[in-house]
């Protein structure tokens, strides 16, 4: 019977967000390059790291397709400064995964600067060895009155 709560409590952490990161570490390392690669408005890396039929779906609601997207960020209309995340959930499904979180950004869109806190959805696909972003999806949390 001692085994039970030896059994339970690794079950617990199995479980755990931090736990199913740490065992996805190259999914983990993709996602983090999906920000890191916004910072500095890497079109090219974004690219590579973007399946040929990604979506975004802004906060505001506006949508973009992969080449918009890009051409966005290459005419440096749009611009972010700040990218962490919290809160950051891995759930894999097979060669799929759902990774949720709050993100905290600041940037400049048409030289009007922005900020904010996000809840954000993205569904990423294991092609061949390498993970690549399916879709992204963002929710602005209100500000607290």
């Amino acid at each position: 019977m001692t085994r039970l709560p030896a059994l339970i409590l690794f079950a617990a952490l199995a479980l755990s967000p931090a736990a199913r990161a740490a065992a996805e570490p190259d999914l983990t390392a993709a996602d983090n390059r999906w920000n890191s690669l916004r910072l500095v408005s890497d079109v090219a890396g974004l690219g590579a790291l973007l399946a040929p039929e990604f979506i975004l779906t802004h906060s505001d609601g506006r949508v973009q397709f992969k080449a918009d997207y890009l051409n966005d960020l290459s005419s440096r209309s749009r611009s972010n400064q700040g990218i962490g995340n919290e809160g950051v959930e891995i759930r894999r499904h097979g060669d799929t995964a759902v990774i949720t979180g709050t993100s905290v950004q600041s940037g400049t869109r048409d030289g009007v600067p922005w900020s904010g806190r996000f809840r954000f959805t993205r569904v990423w696909q294991l092609q061949g060895a390498r993970w690549v972003l399916l879709a992204s999806h963002s929710s602005r949390i209100a500000e607290a009155p």
